[in-house]
């Protein structure tokens, strides 16, 4: 393999290609057919078609090609398919191109089976986290790598368990969709955070790789392979800084879009923190609990500020007294 043959190689793979237009076309076509009802912008299309070449791309390209020969490249398909492109088709929100697609009374049954409690337990950030920290681990620090080197099969369930997990992940973390409770961007920050351990996990265990950990896939390489522990040691450290700098600049790209969205800035907290913090300021105002208080109104300013002045003086009475 040389870096002129690996952007050289490609193959038609048929079945992937049939699966990203598919995707492209039935996404574009059913975004045509809502038209001037459809909240979904022009940028957002441009991702999710996007997100569909690239992941054609991806197995078609010579990354695909040496991704069983070399290790190293197969872990850049890796986290092209579980990051990148999943992030991509999140951005194009097709939940909310499909349900505005929809005639108007069936719109409004599939707006009340999305925002049901099944489906809002099933895309909490917490089940698309623990889903896509069990797919990294299990694929890379067990004996799936030599059992998909046994069996064809595996490779392409790899891929397509790939995409369905950064999906999942993405989903409550990028995602606007109309889902049961959408989760706060504090919240989402953290998470992104959070989602960087599997992969800095994994990649410091390859790294430290004593002996070849999978013995029968790095058998079945051709002979100008690189030595298995070098090929480990390099696939483990873009496991670490490359999926650690790829998710980082995922949750750059979303603080800047809070940041410049009013909107957004105003559902920073979240749910939860928000009735928190609007408990907090009703108490200190003594207002009635019963009736509505804009906690950015000035007499909710004054009152955090009475809050936070008493908080202060006591603070500084609890130190005299130690003193």
């Amino acid at each position: 393999m040389s870096w002129d043959s690996l952007l050289r190689s490609w193959q038609v793979a048929p079945v992937w290609l049939t699966v990203a237009v598919v995707l492209a076309a039935g996404y574009t076509a059913l975004r045509i057919r809502a038209q001037g009802r459809s909240s979904v912008h022009p940028w957002r299309v441009v991702s999710f078609v996007s997100g569909c070449a690239l992941l054609w791309v991806c197995v078609a390209s010579g990354i695909g090609s040496y991704s069983m020969a070399v290790f190293w490249v197969h872990m850049v398909l890796h986290l092209l398919l579980i990051m990148v492109v999943p992030a991509l088709l999140v951005l194009g929100h097709p939940i909310t191109v499909v349900l505005e697609s929809l005639p108007a009374d069936r719109q409004a049954r599939a707006r009340r089976l999305v925002g049901s409690r099944p489906v809002g337990v099933l895309t909490h950030p917490a089940v698309g986290l623990g889903i896509y920290s069990l797919v990294i681990v299990a694929t890379h620090l067990t004996g799936f790598m030599d059992q998909m080197a046994m069996h064809t099969w595996l490779m392409p369930a790899e891929q397509v368990l790939y995409v369905v997990a950064g999906y999942w992940l993405f989903l409550p973390l990028l995602g606007e969709e109309p889902t049961r409770v959408p989760t706060g961007y504090l919240l989402r920050f953290v998470l992104f955070l959070i989602a960087m351990l599997p992969d800095t996990v994994v990649g410091i265990v390859l790294l430290q790789a004593t002996r070849d950990p999978f013995p029968m896939m790095m058998g079945m390489r051709p002979a100008w392979a690189p030595d298995p522990l070098t090929d480990v040691h390099t696939a483990g450290g873009l496991m670490w800084a490359a999926g650690d700098g790829i998710m980082m600049f995922i949750a750059v790209g979303l603080m800047i879009s809070v940041v410049t969205s009013p909107a957004k800035r105003e559902r920073m907290t979240g749910r939860w923190l928000d009735s928190v913090r609007r408990t907090v300021i009703t108490n200190e105002v003594g207002a009635d609990p019963t009736k509505p208080l804009d906690p950015d109104s000035d007499e909710a300013y004054e009152a955090y500020n009475r809050m936070l002045q008493r908080l202060n003086t006591d603070q500084h009475d609890s130190s005299e007294h130690r003193s």
